[in-house]
């Protein structure tokens, strides 16, 4: 570690000891920038010495001193052949490398997900291939909501790791598709996925055996809206008068009249139209 002034010749070199992870080889880069800079802007001179890093205090201090490079032990090994490597050779290589971490991130954040969820999911190779087997033909954003929130959030409780998951990635993937073509609202989709996780059934099976389809006819959606607005005179009142927040009373109870099942899109702009019409 060194410091030395824009222009300036390369500066009196600090060897660092006890940084044993990424986090502590951090503090003491920033620390012994800061303490080299202090002694130089002081008119002090930088010795080259073996400094210990303390990770309690995040400081360093004095162990020895080198004067010269033979205290450091450098010699020659007679068995070490020259190593010369062709460019070919080093092509190869590379054409054989599978996408890397930040290049996956990239494409990722390209598809439509947050620098953040690319983070989390290329944090891990296995995570990142779940991902892509989730997200094939589906939402991407919507399979890393999935994915980072739902999945992982289940298996952390557990206490259980992605491989050992109950839930395939195709079984999340088909529950993502339902979402997405509105066959069930995101609500409902919650209560599929519970299921999923303790009987291993795909979402589609669970949706059919349990009668979870959204409600998507526009008849039975506006007889329910006028239900609830007959039945609650004095909010519609309310609400024309100017009280706005009560359209999520009249939403919160057409949802739970029907179990959750009413398409919320449609009944929003059913809604709107009757309270507004």
């Amino acid at each position: 570690m060194s410091v030395r002034r824009p222009g300036a010749e390369f500066g009196t070199r600090c060897e660092i000891k006890n940084v044993n992870s990424v986090r502590f080889v951090q503090q003491a880069i920033e620390y012994e920038a800061r303490r080299q800079v202090e002694v130089i802007e002081a008119g002090g001179k930088i010795v080259q010495e073996t400094r210990l890093f303390d990770t309690k205090n995040g400081t360093t201090r004095s162990m020895r001193s080198k004067e010269d490079a033979h205290d450091y032990r450098y010699f020659p090994d007679p068995d070490l052949l020259p190593l010369v490597l062709e460019s070919s050779f080093v092509e190869g290589i590379k054409a054989t490398l599978p996408e890397l971490p930040d290049a996956k991130k990239k494409r990722f954040i390209a598809m439509g997900l947050t620098p953040y969820d690319a983070g989390v999911i290329t944090g891990e190779r296995d995570r990142a291939a779940f991902f892509e087997k989730v997200a094939n033909g589906n939402d991407p954003k919507l399979a890393a909501n999935w994915l980072t929130n739902e999945l992982l959030g289940a298996l952390n409780k557990a206490e259980k790791d992605l491989a050992d998951s109950p839930v395939t990635a195709e079984q999340l993937g088909g529950l993502v598709a339902l979402i997405a073509d509105n066959t069930i609202s995101g609500k409902i989709a919650k209560e599929v996925f519970a299921e999923m996780w303790t009987t291993g059934k795909d979402a589609a099976v669970i949706v059919d055996e349990k009668g979870l389809k959204q409600v998507t006819d526009t008849g039975a959606i506006e007889k329910l809206v006028n239900d609830v607005l007959a039945a609650n005179p004095d909010k519609v009142a309310e609400y024309r008068g100017g009280k706005d927040k009560l359209f999520g009373f009249f939403v919160g109870q057409i949802m739970k009249q029907s179990g959750g099942k009413m398409n919320p899109a449609m009944v929003n702009d059913l809604l709107k139209s009757k309270l507004e019409g």
